[in-house]
């Protein structure tokens, strides 16, 4: 190869993110193979039940990877290898998440399988180029940012503003001030065989828009909008927004801002969108949501403060649908919360669903959860039945929540484990460390 190809092989390796600066890690990458000299670091997961357990899960170990590699600038590919019985070598995929761009202090994240408690990963430098089926790219044509799994599409967020277009001749007179111009929700949202789960605009609710996070009261100055239906106040795109790509996880991080009348800032939002890769058994979507307050006295409540609002999800239409809602009954050591729908959607050949996890860090967790069948619709509300919630210049709101996507049905054993691991995942330390 001549030194000209090599420079520009580097370069698009670096595009990618597939080679690890050693002084500027931002969105570098991880695999776990084998080769043939550890550097001295070893990765220790702590996970008591996993040999019980019965989906792989997500886990993450908080890294340094400046001190790993040195000051060197040279990049290289950073692999982690699982060294089982009999010299025998596990490859698993993960990632490098920095803390801040460029920063080389961050998370390395990864699929963690079953299996027995208390297994290491030697932490090593050098080998192959890493693939990085994730990816997270906007369409320039349509303003739209995608996240694709190995060249499928995983799901759409549309940071764009979409215009109704044709639709509006199909819908009645009396909805028409509903089918507004709208941004800031996720649809499509595919099934792990390509179908469609998420509705957007719905000829009896042009407002719904797939899965959104938006309120039917927002409260300012005395005056009343409502983000849900479109009415007084709208989410709008800000201009910053980036995408992150990788073997594991593909992020969209974006930052609209609420305008009171689509003129006045009065809330600025962050969306984090992070979509793990699929594997046998499902996929994993966790979302992070921060709301803060422009301005003095902004407020938002569920319809009537004891109906919908919050996280909504319109799903498409599907074949026999089945809703499960859960939440464990007060003063139960944990409290969980989940819910699950599924059936079979259309271009699919057999039953898929979507299952959300509530997270205790979030205010007034459990939050109450509604259903709407005859709308293939399910949700988890904020905040508590009976109240406003006031967002604060000094204090964001943060709401997460985690979804799954998945085959078949759900049961709830495997919720349950979901949900345990989301809220205690397995404890990885790093040792040894040279």
């Amino acid at each position: 190869m001549t030194h000209a190809a090599r420079s520009v092989r580097g370069r698009a390796l670096r595009r990618t993110g597939l080679l690890v600066p050693r002084a500027a890690l931002a969105g570098a990458l991880i695999s776990l193979g084998s080769l043939p000299s550890p550097q001295g670091a070893v990765v220790v997961v702590s996970d008591p039940t996993g040999a019980e357990r019965r989906c792989a899960v997500p886990v993450s170990v908080e890294v340094n990877l400046g001190q790993l590699a040195g000051p060197s600038g040279t990049a290289v590919p950073l692999r982690l290898v699982e060294r089982g019985s009999a010299g025998k070598t596990r490859e698993l995929p993960a990632q490098f998440l920095p803390a801040q761009p460029g920063s080389a202090r961050g998370k390395l994240q990864w699929l963690l399988p079953p299996g027995r408690g208390g297994r290491q990963w030697t932490v090593q430098l050098g080998g192959r180029p890493v693939p990085a089926p994730m990816q997270a790219e906007k369409d320039q044509r349509t303003g739209r940012w995608d996240i694709r799994d190995a060249g499928k599409l995983v799901l759409g967020y549309n940071y764009q503003t979409n215009e109704p277009g044709e639709l509006l001749a199909k819908i009645q007179p009396g909805n028409l001030k509903y089918a507004r111009p709208r941004s800031d929700y996720i649809h499509p949202l595919c099934g792990l065989d390509g179908e469609v789960l998420t509705k957007d605009w719905s000829v009896d609710h042009p407002h719904h828009r797939g899965i959104y996070w938006a309120w039917p009261e927002v409260d300012y100055r005395g005056e009343r909008g409502d983000l849900h239906a479109l009415q007084r106040v709208f989410a709008r795109p800000s201009g910053t927004c980036a995408g992150q790509s990788g073997p594991v996880i593909a992020q969209i991080d974006a930052e609209n801002l609420w305008l009171w009348e689509d003129r006045e800032p009065i809330v600025r939002e962050r969306a984090v969108i992070r979509a793990w890769r699929a594997d046998a058994d499902g996929r994993f979507v966790d979302l992070e949501f921060r709301f803060t307050a422009l301005k003095e006295n902004v407020a938002v409540a569920r319809r009537e403060t004891k109906l919908y609002g919050g996280l909504n999800l319109r799903m498409a239409a599907v074949k026999d649908q089945q809703i499960a809602l859960h939440t464990d009954p007060p003063g139960a050591d944990p409290r969980r919360a989940w819910a699950d729908l599924s059936g079979t959607f259309a271009g699919g050949e057999r039953a898929a669903g979507l299952t959300v996890l509530q997270n205790p860090a979030n205010p007034d967790f459990p939050g109450d959860w509604v259903k709407y069948p005859e709308l293939n619709w399910f949700q988890p509300t904020f905040p508590a039945a009976g109240t406003r919630y006031v967002l604060k210049k000094d204090q964001p709101l943060v709401l997460r929540y985690r979804l799954w996507i998945h085959r078949g049905t759900a049961a709830e054993p495997i919720l349950a484990d979901l949900w345990s691991a989301y809220v205690n995942p397995p404890n990885a330390s790093l040792v040894n460390s040279k």
